[in-house]
This record gives C-alpha cells, sequence and structure tokens, in this order.
C-alpha cells in the first residue's frame, strides 16, 4: 500500500441523489422502468467511488439489483450510495433506493444495488485507491459482507 494513501471511512464516500419520477422514465402502467433505476443507481454509485479514489471511476459490474416495491410516477426517488469495499483499484459500492410519495410522506425501500468500480488515472491505466475503514460495528460487518461478495466475484472470473 501506499503511505500516501490515507484509509477514508464508508460515511467519507456517501452520497445522496434524489429526482423526481416523470412519465418519460415510466411504461404504460405508470411504473418506472427498471434500466432508468439501474441508471440512476450507476450513476450515485460512480459519484461515490470517485468521492472515495479522488479519481474517476468506471464501471465493472453491477452484482445484482433486487426489485423490491415497484416505483411510480410521481415518486421521489432517493437514492443512496457508499464504498463498502476497497481493493488495489477497484471498489463496491452498494447504493440503496428509496420511493417517497411527496403528498403523503410515505416511503417504501424499493430497491439495493451493489456495483463495482476502477478507479482510473488521467493517462487511463488504472488508479491505486484509498484503504477503507469501518466507523463502527455495523459499518466493520457490511464491509466484511462486501469482502466476501469481492472473493465471490474473483472467483466467477476465474472460472468463466
Amino acid at each position: 500500500m501506499n503511505p500516501e494513501i490515507k484509509p477514508k471511512t464508508i460515511a467519507a464516500s456517501r452520497v445522496s441523489l434524489s429526482q423526481l419520477m416523470q412519465p418519460e422514465h415510466a411504461n404504460n402502467l405508470g411504473n418506472v422502468h427498471g434500466g432508468y433505476i439501474m441508471k440512476l443507481a450507476d450513476e450515485c454509485a460512480a459519484l461515490a467511488c470517485m468521492r472515495h479514489a479522488g479519481k474517476r471511476a468506471v464501471t465493472v459490474a453491477i452484482d445484482r439489483m433486487t426489485f423490491r416495491e415497484p416505483i411510480r410516477i410521481g415518486d421521489l426517488v432517493t437514492l443512496v450510495a457508499e464504498v463498502t469495499y476497497s481493493g488495489r483499484t477497484s471498489m463496491e459500492a452498494e447504493v440503496h433506493v428509496v420511493a417517497e410519495n411527496p403528498l403523503t410522506g410515505e416511503q417504501t425501500h424499493t430497491n439495493n444495488a451493489y456495483l463495482v468500480f476502477v478507479a482510473l488515472n488521467e493517462d487511463g491505466s488504472r488508479a491505486t485507491v484509498p484503504p477503507l475503514v469501518a466507523g463502527n460495528e455495523e459499518e466493520a460487518r457490511r464491509m466484511e459482507q462486501a469482502k466476501m461478495r469481492q472473493q465471490e466475484r474473483l472467483k466467477q472470473v476465474k472460472s468463466a
């Protein structure tokens, strides 16, 4: 590890995005397209990874995105992303998606997603990223789960 790179906390990478869902984001039934939510999740996760790395970051993989509840036209969607794993050049960001009815304030957790990014230097080569440190026991648990997901990803890549 480069001694000049100081560790960063999960909280230091936290980013949130909010957007009102409009008819152009949805199908004829008024349900927002999953692909549009995936785009927003990718943007939010990229920002968290760039904040952590202090460099540009590009998507390597979207591990999993589970749609628990539909998002409707008129919902205010808020995505919160944090870096939960940091390797030498790669990072995992976890994205939490909530839909809110802005008239009633009712909120529904609709999605979680895990995305992997690689940090890039100005010349496009892979850049070293800061280590990640937990601020509390919950963050330590989440980091351990992310480390296990990364190990599983690497196994899948080797067996492909």
